[in-house]
């Protein structure tokens, strides 16, 4: 089998990768009667062509003689070869209208589509995902904000550290007053948050605490699905019942905002379940928060103040409390700074590669190599020129006419 890590297409630029050079070397010495490896030359990876070529990495730009494809984002339809097995974020499975063309492409050219946002294993628990490095760096610009929108301390952009060390080092930096900050979330994403405190030193402290007791130093909180909501009917909280009938439920976040700082949101959120807190509650004179920093940047989603993703090259926007209209960044210093970036494990993207090449060495590569994998063949979206079944509820999308983007 011979296996190709494709050069990122889709623009915006991506510098990350499916396989650090170490990786590949260390895959070609165990599977060296198996496997063997081509990368296409790129620019703008995070990983230079050279390093590559001094881990005995083959470096050329024509993959039309390799069998599995390997990318991150989604890949531009007429750089998609024929009849070839590719794996990458296709971000279809929602059947995102801007990425109908895609799929259609996918289908036309015959080509085996499995999606890494698909791969799980016998729990149903995904296996492959930058989620932890979202987390760190969201944490990071968080923090980062707070330094900008208070004046206390300056960091550098996480952008801008060459590693996880070099931005571990820049967290040394951080000289906090007694603000209470909020986590939501109790995953992967969640995860990368605490590793972020931890480095910091900030205390965690239990909600209860967080929530009726004064401290003398910066701490946080960390709240799952169960704290923040309440059965509408009696107050109550099931697990199963509210990710089945989320709406069902509403929020009991209000009491979070009021006493915190900064927030910053880690959590999965269904469309269907209720917001954290309402717009109108922007003006209350209770609500104390003053920084958002939203990882999961679901627009109009379950933090209102997120109403479109702001970028690596430009970080932040300010909502105004009265009007909920946008402001410039630390426009007024009653705004509301909001940090919503959609991309952020590309602000390390050394890190952020290597571990998730780390997580592809474990599960997929081995995959690959049986028969017939069942945790591969539930991932496939398409194969030979069709929707497999798992992904017939996409035939209206895939096989419909696409849509108007001449506006």
């Amino acid at each position: 089998m011979k296996i190709g890590v494709i050069k990122e297409g889709k623009v915006p630029v991506d510098r990350r990768v499916a396989f650090s050079p170490d990786r590949l070397a260390a895959l070609q010495l165990q599977y060296a009667e198996r496997i063997s490896f081509k990368v296409a030359p790129s620019s703008i990876r995070c990983f230079s062509d050279q390093e590559y070529r001094d881990q005995g990495i083959e470096v050329d730009a024509d993959l039309s003689d390799c069998d599995v494809l390997f990318g991150i984002k989604e890949v531009p339809v007429d750089q998609l070869i024929p009849g070839k097995t590719y794996f990458f974020f296709s971000h279809t499975i929602k059947k995102q209208a801007y990425n109908q063309t895609l799929i259609q492409a996918v289908l036309a050219k015959n080509i085996r589509l499995i999606d890494y946002e698909v791969l799980k294993n016998e729990e149903g628990e995904r296996i492959v995902a930058f989620g932890r490095w979202a987390g760190i760096v969201g944490a990071y610009n968080g923090l980062w904000t707070y330094g900008q929108k208070s004046g206390l301390y300056d960091l550098k952009r996480a952008k801008d550290c060459f590693d996880r060390n070099e931005l571990d080092r820049e967290l040394g930096k951080v000289q906090l007053p007694p603000i209470k900050i909020v986590v939501t979330g109790d995953g992967r994403v969640a995860g990368g948050v605490l590793e972020v405190m931890n480095t910091v030193g900030i205390l965690q402290v239990t909600p209860v605490d967080f929530l009726h007791k004064y401290f003398d130093e910066p701490v946080f909180t960390q709240i799952g699905a169960e704290i923040y909501n309440r059965r509408k009917t009696d107050g109550g909280f099931e697990k199963e019942e509210f990710y089945k009938h989320p709406e069902k439920y509403e929020s009991h976040f209000l009491k979070f905002a009021e006493v915190s700082d900064m927030l910053i949101a880690a959590a999965y959120w269904d469309p269907k379940a209720p917001k954290l807190f309402s717009s109108d509650q922007l003006a209350d004179e209770d609500f104390n928060l003053s920084v958002i920093a939203d990882i999961t940047c679901d627009i109009n989603g379950s933090i209102p103040t997120t109403i479109r993703p702001s970028t690596i090259n430009d970080p932040v926007y300010d909502i105004d409390r009265e009007t909920k209209e946008e402001l410039p960044a630390f426009g007024k210093q009653i705004s509301i700074s909001v940090m919503a970036i959609d991309n952020l494990p590309t602000e390390l993207p050394r890190d952020a590669s290597e571990d998730f090449g780390n997580q592809l060495s474990q599960y997929i590569i081995p995959a690959l190599l049986e028969a017939d994998s069942p945790m591969l063949e539930k991932a496939t979206i398409t194969l030979k020129g069709a929707l497999t079944p798992n992904f017939e509820y996409l035939s209206e999308y895939a096989y419909g006419p696409s849509p108007d983007r001449t506006t």
